[in-house]
């Protein structure tokens, strides 16, 4: 037997519509496309910095988010798998995201494959704290 209740209505502009993030919106895996826009960018971002690094000769910051080895799962696993796991809503990862920015400015750290996956989880985390617990 079916429910009485009324569907909600979610009026989004075309940029939260764009970013995945409308509640009924979700591509067929179900999960929303901001995860894969934003693994696409830390992967973009991990590779240019770990290139910039061999080539310039420099040592990177250590801070206390690096490992001793980069992990087997990719960002893009990584991000699915805290998707759904964490049942943190989709905005959670844009700012997540900035949280990530914020902390590689005001160390100077750069985002390699030795630290990108535990700042990710500490900042998703973190905004969860802040945008969906009640």
């Amino acid at each position: 037997m079916g429910t009485l209740a009324p569907e909600p209505e979610v009026t989004c502009s075309k940029k939260y519509l764009a970013l995945g993030l409308k509640i009924s919106g979700k591509e067929k895996s179900g999960k929303p496309r901001v995860l894969s826009l934003l693994s696409t960018l830390l992967e973009r971002s991990v590779q240019n910095n770990e290139s910039l690094l061999e080539s310039s000769q420099s040592e990177d910051v250590i801070t206390i988010f690096h490992g001793s080895r980069a992990p087997s799962l990719s960002i893009e696993q990584y991000l699915d798998r805290i998707y759904k796991y964490s049942c943190c809503s989709p905005s959670c990862f844009v700012v997540a995201h900035i949280y990530m920015e914020r902390f590689i400015e005001c160390t100077g750290a750069h985002l390699t494959s030795l630290n990108v996956h535990r700042l990710l989880i500490t900042s998703v985390m973190v905004a969860a704290k802040f945008i969906d617990d009640a």
